[in-house]
């Protein structure tokens, strides 16, 4: 068996793992609900909303991914523009109302942090909740991951995969010096514009613009228009027929996005990575950037010239190039094995499932046999090409099961260019997200 045969086993797996499955949606859209109450409760939160944000909404979570909240407060029809101090009270409030409704645990106040948060656990299968006030910026570059998806299938299974990567090596930590969940994500759309042939275009291609900047006046209005922006753009992409095709498997790029930042210790003093342009900059050139210092630098393509890795310090620096190199000399060395590679790539908690005897299901599949009662999984189809630009959520929706499609191994079929294949077309559950109520 080649190793990029094995790699690819493993990598179905890993993702049939971490991918989200019905039960995952409902207890989250439940947790949502359950703080939309406890929001109602508060009178100095009389008429905000309660909305997700983050990879719950770009359908780039795992099922034990945390669950972004902003609580978006009332200011008419224009988008809010509130105070640190002023954040800070009103999550005060907030934190107060939860401790007297009881039901959540590992309540803690990020006072002084850049953006006040507050961090919590609820009883529902101990998902941690981050909650903000009017993070509509957030709320925005959520979507805007989640309308990418659509230009190439591939690109979620990279990221879920990363990420998994990343926690087996404890570099996902913002907090403990290492990168934060967008930034590996911008990690990945910055190897997808750069490998040969390019999957995604420059993202000033898809908006030629600083987004954060346009996030002003009448909310409806200029989050429709970011929407429509991207949509036109994305579809011009989409249908350029004279493009190169590039039709490397997910394990290709995989190994290929190792190789590109296995020596990030060297360059990352001189070299900045602008997803927004789509290519490596010298930072002295650069004068948005220039004369800040950071470890390493990943601008936001949508809040320029914010670096999505400023927390990465230089100390921790060399952790996260070792784990790039020593992963990618594994998975191209001679003497590679699936128990090997599954160590490299997972972190203990998703090997230790994959590890367990599969047993035949009654689709003529196979799936993992687990330590505790689960819903069997089903496996999501793409995301739903384009979400509607607003976002609701409303306590009586409830996502729909997804239908179910198993392979002779119970992974996702792939089709020639490593994608997943398509199969019925069906709304997205995460769809529902951006529904409109219609009563």
């Amino acid at each position: 068996m080649s190793a990029y045969s094995m790699l690819d086993i493993v990598m179905k797996d890993i993702l049939q793992v971490v991918t989200p499955v019905q039960e995952d949606w409902e207890v989250r859209f439940a947790i949502i609900n359950d703080l939309r109450r406890v929001v109602e409760s508060v009178e100095s939160l009389r008429g905000a909303t309660v909305e997700p944000y983050g990879s719950f909404v770009s359908n780039l979570f795992t099922r034990w991914g945390d669950l972004d909240i902003s609580v978006e407060l009332l200011n008419g029809s224009h988008i809010p523009s509130t105070g640190r101090k002023q954040k800070q009270v009103l999550l005060g409030d907030l934190l107060k109302a939860l401790r007297k409704k009881g039901g959540w645990n590992s309540l803690q106040f990020i006072f002084n942090a850049r953006i006040p948060i507050l961090k919590l656990k609820n009883n529902r299968q101990s998902i941690s909740c981050d909650i903000s006030i009017n993070n509509v910026e957030a709320q925005m570059k959520s979507k805007i991951l989640f309308w990418i998806n659509r230009i190439d299938g591939r690109f979620r299974d990279m990221v879920l995969l990363v990420k998994e990567w990343a926690k087996a090596h404890k570099i996902n930590d913002s907090k403990a010096g290492t990168f934060n969940s967008y930034s590996l994500s911008l990690l990945v759309i910055f190897h997808f514009q750069t490998c040969v042939p390019a999957i995604l275009p420059p993202l000033n291609v898809i908006y030629p613009g600083n987004m954060v900047d346009d996030l002003i006046g009448v909310k409806v209005d200029a989050e429709n228009l970011i929407a429509e922006t991207f949509d036109a753009n994305i579809n011009r992409f989409i249908s350029d027929k004279s493009r190169p095709i590039n039709r490397k498997s997910v394990p290709e790029l995989f190994v290929g996005f190792l190789r590109k930042f296995a020596q990030m210790n060297s360059w990352a003093s001189e070299l900045g990575i602008s997803p927004y342009n789509g290519q490596w900059e010298q930072i002295k050139n650069n004068m948005r950037w220039f004369p800040k210092t950071y470890a390493v630098f990943v601008e936001d393509p949508f809040d320029q010239p914010q670096n999505t890795a400023r927390s990465v310090n230089q100390g921790k620096l060399e952790k996260i190039t070792n784990a790039f190199l020593n992963t990618y000399s594994l998975l191209t060395s001679k003497n590679l094995n699936q128990s090997s590679i599954l160590t490299s790539l997972a972190p203990p908690e998703v090997a230790r499932i994959i590890a367990k005897p599969i047993i035949p299901d009654y689709n003529g599949g196979y799936y993992h046999h687990r330590t505790q009662p689960q819903v069997q999984r089903a496996l999501l189809p793409h995301p739903h090409p384009y979400p509607r630009p607003h976002p609701q959520l409303h306590p009586q929706e409830k996502p729909q099961p997804p239908p179910q499609r198993h392979s002779r191994n119970g992974s996702r079929g792939t089709s020639s260019n490593g994608s997943t294949s398509k199969g019925p077309v069906k709304a997205h559950q995460g769809q529902q997200i951006w529904r409109q109520k219609t009563q």
